[in-house]
């Protein structure tokens, strides 16, 4: 989830230029030849306040709560309202949650400091995924294969550019971030790059499609905007953005999504049924 405050680019800045460690060398992209590979364009919904009900949408792909979806129902009831629907299952793999069911699995030693606005999450030390952190997300994506999800969105994967609590580099995000994508790639999962926008252009083998949140409102969504990184080079590469914006109205966003070949969205911070779809 983004923050509804704008961090400093100067601490992003930072991030990226801290540490020559950052060109350190990342394990090779799992292949995943069954994986689903999101069209261009594909209309969507966006849904983490509570699972949808019935009559659904008739998009093409729906992205719910994992956990709230583990039974797997609500996932078979999607597929089966509109067939060839895909399902994304949204974990947090950045946070700790303390409201989720596996809360109690985790190591004191990886919980850092709260997310400014969000109670009750606080930012994790994504260095020690070699660890019992790793165990949990893999158990988190085994719940998402289990439940018949097509997809994992991973949530807050850019604890690097924020006040974590712990010193994370630029290098120890994309290791975090390549080494999840793998893991969702060897359960037969496509992955979405949450946010994290820096460094697109080194995950971008790793990832089938993105999910941002605000890029249009903080100017970042382009490379034409940000220099070296953007959405476009998803775009560029055939491989589909979803993004979200809460406070722009679609007049100041829309035109600027559709001529980058978005899947864009007007939603509220909530994300309920609240919805305009850009195209």
């Amino acid at each position: 989830m983004r923050l509804p405050v704008l961090i400093s680019a100067l601490v992003v800045t930072a991030a990226l230029t801290t540490a020559p460690a950052e060109a350190a060398t990342l394990p090779d992209p799992v292949p995943c030849a069954g994986c689903w590979k999101p069209a261009l364009n594909t209309s969507w919904e966006w849904r983490l306040s509570s699972l949808p009900a019935k009559p659904f949408l008739d998009v093409q792909m729906y992205d719910i709560d994992g956990f709230a979806a583990k039974s797997g129902t609500i996932v078979k009831e999607l597929k089966a309202a509109k067939p060839g629907r895909k399902v994304v299952c949204y974990i947090s793999a950045g946070t700790h949650e303390d409201w989720r069911p596996d809360a109690g699995r985790f190591p004191a030693s990886v919980i850092g400091e709260p997310l400014e606005e969000w109670e009750g999450e606080r930012w994790l030390d994504i260095r020690q995924y070699g660890g019992t952190l790793g165990e949990i997300m893999k158990a988190r994506l085994d719940m998402c294969k289990a439940a018949g999800f097509d997809a994992v969105e991973p949530d807050n994967v850019d604890a690097y550019t924020n006040d974590s609590g712990f010193p994370l580099t630029a290098a120890d995000q994309l290791a975090y971030n390549a080494w999840f994508a793998n893991e969702a790639h060897k359960r037969g999962l496509s992955v979405g790059l949450k946010n994290d926008v820096a460094q697109i252009p080194k995950l971008l083998p790793y990832y089938d499609f993105a999910v941002n949140e605000q890029c249009w409102q903080y100017s970042e969504c382009t490379t034409a905007q940000n220099g070296t990184y953007g959405y476009d080079q998803f775009v560029k590469a055939g491989k589909a953005v979803f993004q979200v914006e809460y406070e722009l109205k679609t007049s100041q966003f829309c035109a600027n999504s559709n001529a980058q070949n978005f899947n864009s969205l007007k939603k509220t911070y909530d994300l309920d049924g609240t919805r305009t779809a850009c195209r």
